[in-house]
């Protein structure tokens, strides 16, 4: 047995291909099969011309698969290939293996190109500097057929970008490119994006613009001298339906007489300063099909954003100097003051006010800047929107954020389907620094969702912000009330929350509103801490959904591997995915967390089988059917007849006889009644008598008159009280009255006085001179005064009579001898005013 050669067996075999290989006989090769078979159909045919016999080798395999016998379908089939990871390798070998697919798998990897460096690639590598390295351009320009493989192929491109800025492409393929034989050298070119940095590379732009190009995305630098010109070439050459147009510098004056001629745009988008201008505004609202608009408006005030709805809807009432402009046109200058937040502020309490009419067809909307000036361009919007992307400065103002998540449901609640919010440029950036350098991590901040409004059609909502990434449990229960049919929410899955911050305040029962109240969500990614769920949880079936298939928890936080396990298993039994970031693949996770979400996928498929198997032994709940409906049709034509009616009215007449009424005059006489009294009105007189002695003070002057000097003296006024002597009769004549003026006493007052001499002729003895101060007489009482003649006493008449004499027209004066402060009084025989003294 030893010498006998071993038996052959599937163990001493190096591989199953060596067993069949010795068990089967070998077939020749197809080469060789090919040669035979043509040989012996020879033979055939020279044997017996009438035999119809061919090996299955020369058939000419003319039936197409089954799946391509639907282009549709084919075309769908291999998008779906493309998407997936390494999908162009796929189809790059399935178009070598199959020439059934190779024309729709060329046309699908040759449909959309990010370069020109594979159109490079179908010269010949002669004329290539480096075969390797196609992008550092042509040794030497294209002859003849050197064109022919790069015609062909250029047919089936229908959208290519190039962006000068990297540099990864050589400048002068381009004049070759366009000595091209054909007249494009892409003829089918539907899609370009051209982003230049100088006016040479805006010049390269020149040669694609066909006819067939409808969707053209521009963008280009500070350096545009000459893009006015550019413009003009572009809409005389083109029909475009999709135009973006990005500019660094200031909008050009004249942009919107450039682009006025093409009115058929349906998706415009407008990254410029200067592009919020009212001509700007009021020409996009006139655009007849115009549905996609996308709007930067970073850098700006809301003052420009009401600006740019300034000419749209003329007469609404709402373009007024008090809501678009901060100046009344009085006392305005550089210090004015901003009322940019008073207005926000009134415009947040009259959100129901007038809006403009503006965009009528409206239904996607992509707007960039902060979150106040989207909302207030948001205010002005009035048609049905269906999808609106945003890219917020992070984080943005609570109060803006709250007016916008308002907004978004009583605007636009009954159309809205899909909502996107992403970071703005600055914001990724600022991130990415943080990322990449030593500073740390940053404290993630709260964004709430218990202001959005209802949206009952949102089938889809997405938020993927850097720093606003925190939301609690009732943010999910208020956003599954809200929006009932949703179908994928996306809510910040990539964020990774720093341990020395704590855990995500969500949690894994969090999502189960969602897992309830939205029956037809199958696409979930959030970041939770991953806990046990509670006894209450497991007894309500209801918390399981059917539809949840894809789960992405990115960077959760996770314990118990098992507990979260159960907890899955019975709010998600039909989930197939679940992912979430390891560390080989995400910078900054957490290896233990990651360890512990893949034991979590192993430990759920057993769960959920059993979890289902368990539900179906269950009894299944009685379900009352609906009464069986048939439908049948009745004809219920109303019979109609018509029928005519003579009517004719019966006319009476009748008169009636007025008379005159009857006039009657009739007299009454009225008398008053009177009656006479006689009333006595002798008035009652009653004497009464009254004694009245007055007390009486004697005083004495003495007037000295001096002839000589004509001076005025001082009067020493003596006061004597005497007692009244009663006299029956008088027995001293009144002299005249005496009035004077004393310039000064002392150089301190200067007054006016009388000096009066009295008589009483009922006294035995005459009163001395009476001292007063008054004002001087009237010009009358001193000319009577002056005509007067002194009385004479009727007891002395005959005794001291004395002779008349005319009064001196100025009062004698004497000042007193001792030097004393008494006033000055005038003698007997000057003027002075008369005081009558009563008794």
């Amino acid at each position: 047995m030893s010498s006998s050669s071993p038996t052959p067996s599937l163990r001493r075999r190096s591989s199953l291909k060596d067993y069949f290989s010795s068990s089967i006989p070998r077939l020749p090769s197809l080469r060789s099969r090919r040669s035979n078979a043509s040989i012996s159909s020879v033979n055939h045919e020279r044997k017996d011309s009438s035999s119809s016999y061919a090996p299955y080798a020369v058939h000419n395999q003319a039936m197409a698969p089954a799946i391509l016998r639907d282009a549709n379908a084919t075309s769908k089939l291999l998008e779906c290939i493309l998407e997936t990871p390494g999908g162009k390798r796929s189809l790059a070998r399935l178009a070598r293996t199959c020439k059934a697919f190779k024309e729709p798998v060329l046309d699908i990897l040759w449909r959309d190109l990010e370069t020109f460096v594979p159109l490079l690639t179908l010269f010949p590598n002669t004329l290539l500097k480096r075969a390797r390295r196609p992008a550092l351009g042509l040794a030497k320009n294209p002859e003849g057929d050197d064109w022919e493989r790069l015609l062909a192929y250029g047919e089936r491109v229908r959208s290519i970008s190039y962006v000068e800025a990297f540099n990864t492409l050589s400048q002068s393929v381009f004049p070759v490119f366009e000595a091209c034989p054909g007249e494009f050298l892409l003829p089918n070119l539907t899609t370009l994006t051209w982003k230049a940095e100088t006016t040479t590379g805006l010049n390269f732009c020149r040669a694609y613009l066909s006819p067939k190009l409808h969707t053209f995305t521009l963008e280009m630098g500070v350096r545009a001298p000459k893009i006015n010109d550019f413009l003009d070439e572009v809409m005389s050459r083109t029909q475009l339906v999709n135009f973006s147009f990005t500019l660094h510098s200031n909008l050009p004056e004249n942009f919107v007489e450039k682009v006025r001629t093409n009115n058929k745009f349906e998706k415009l988008a407008i990254m410029a300063p200067g592009a919020l201008a009212a001509r700007v505004g009021k020409w996009a609202s006139s655009l007849p099909l115009l549905k996609t608009i996308a709007l930067d408006l970073s850098n700006t005030s809301s003052r420009a954003v009401e600006g740019f709805f300034a000419e749209v809807g003329t007469g609404s009432g709402y373009s007024t100097p008090e809501s678009t402009g901060r100046d009344s046109g009085v006392f305005s200058g550089e210090d004015d003051i901003d009322f940019t937040d008073v207005r926000k502020s009134i415009v947040r309490l009259t959100s129901d006010g007038p809006r403009h009419s503006a965009f009528p067809q409206l239904t996607q909307i992509n707007l960039t800047g902060e979150a106040a000036n989207i909302a207030t361009f948001l205010r002005h919007i009035t048609s049905p929107l269906s999808q609106i992307e945003l890219a917020i400065e992070d984080p943005p103002l609570l109060a803006d954020w709250h007016d916008l998540c308002a907004l978004l449901g009583n605007h636009f609640g009954t159309t809205l389907q899909a909502v996107r919010i992403n970071a703005t440029g600055a914001a990724r950036f600022n991130e990415l620094v943080r990322s990449t350098s030593r500073a740390g991590d940053v404290q993630l901040q709260h964004l709430p969702l218990t202001h959005l409004g209802p949206l009952p059609y949102l089938y889809r909502f997405e938020i993927e912000l850097p720093e606003s990434a925190v939301f609690y449990n009732n943010d999910l229960a208020h956003l599954a009330k809200m929006c009932p049919n949703l179908e994928v929410a996306r809510l910040c899955g990539q964020v990774r929350f720093a341990p020395q911050f704590g855990p995500p305040p969500l949690t894994l029962e969090g999502i189960i509103p969602l897992t309830s109240a939205c029956p037809k969500l199958h696409t979930l990614a959030v970041v939770v801490h991953a806990l046990g769920g509670h006894d209450e949880t497991f007894r309500v079936r209801e918390h399981s959904s059917r539809s949840l298939m894809r789960l992405n928890v990115g960077h959760s936080w996770i314990k118990d591997p098992l507990a979260t396990a159960i907890l899955l298993s019975h709010i998600a039994p039909h989930l197939e995915t679940l992912r979430w970031f390891a560390q080989a693949n995400r910078a900054g996770a957490v290896e233990k967390h990651a360890e512990t979400w893949q034991r979590v996928q192993t430990f759920l498929p057993q769960l959920q089988k059993m979890r289902l198997i368990e539900r179906s032994l269950m009894p299944k709940p009685v379900v009352i059917e609906p009464p069986k409906k048939a439908s049948k049709e009745v004809d219920a034509t109303p019979q109609v007849v018509h029928r005519g009616t003579t009517v004719k009215p019966d006319y009476a007449d009748e008169s009636a006889q007025i008379e005159s009424p009857e006039m009657v005059e009739e007299e009454v006489q009225v008398v008053p009644e009177t009656s006479e009294m006689e009333i006595d009105a002798t008035p009652v007189c009653v004497e009464v008598e009254v004694g009245a002695v007055p007390e009486v003070v004697e005083q004495s002057v003495e007037a000295i008159k001096d002839v000589e000097d004509k001076a005025i003296d001082a009067i020493e006024l003596q006061v004597t009280p005497t007692t009244p002597i009663v006299d029956p009769l008088p027995t001293h004549t009144i002299p005249p009255l005496l009035t004077s003026f004393v310039p000064s006493i002392n150089g301190i007052v200067s007054l006016p006085f009388r000096a009066v001499r009295v008589y009483t002729y009922y006294l035995s003895l005459p009163l001395r001179y009476m001292f007063s101060f008054g004002t001087p007489l009237m010009p009358a009482l001193s000319d009577y005064a002056s005509n007067m003649q002194e009385p004479k006493s009727p007891a002395s008449a005959g005794e001291n009579a004395t002779s008349e004499k005319p009064m001196s027209p100025m009062p004698d004066f004497t000042l007193p001898e001792n030097g004393s402060n008494a006033a000055a009084m005038p003698r007997p025989t000057s003027d002075a005013s008369v005081t009558t003294v009563g008794h």
